[in-house]
């Protein structure tokens, strides 16, 4: 069973930057395509970010030019570098890889934006 656990959550005011992680446990890890999805309170799940095996990226309208997702294959990781943060970014951040059409899930780390 591959196993995600993300870090990096916490309280930032308006403006200010974090940077989330994942670790994964899979050894196969390259072939999977990786993303980030939030949910704010009260709200859906939403997609962040992706980013496909080949490096190709997908972002939310509300994130474009602010939000940057990455991976490193060797070390099986995937972050989400997040500048200029908003009070509407408030959620709990999920990281999600997927392969041959089976998703895994991390637990979420919250992330709180103050104005």
């Amino acid at each position: 069973q591959v196993q995600l656990v993300e870090s990096g959550g916490g309280l930032v005011q308006a403006g200010g930057s974090l940077r989330l992680s994942c670790a994964a446990s899979t050894n196969i890890f390259s072939q999977y395509a990786v993303g980030w999805y939030r949910q704010p309170p009260g709200n859906q799940r939403e997609l962040v970010a992706e980013m496909a095996t080949g490096g190709s990226t997908d972002y939310a309208d509300s994130v474009k030019g602010r939000f940057t997702i990455s991976r490193d294959n060797a070390k099986k990781m995937v972050y989400l570098q997040m500048n200029s943060l908003k009070p509407e970014d408030t959620a709990v951040y999920y990281c999600k890889i997927r392969f041959l059409g089976a998703n895994y899930w991390g637990q979420g780390t919250q992330v709180t934006v103050s104005s």
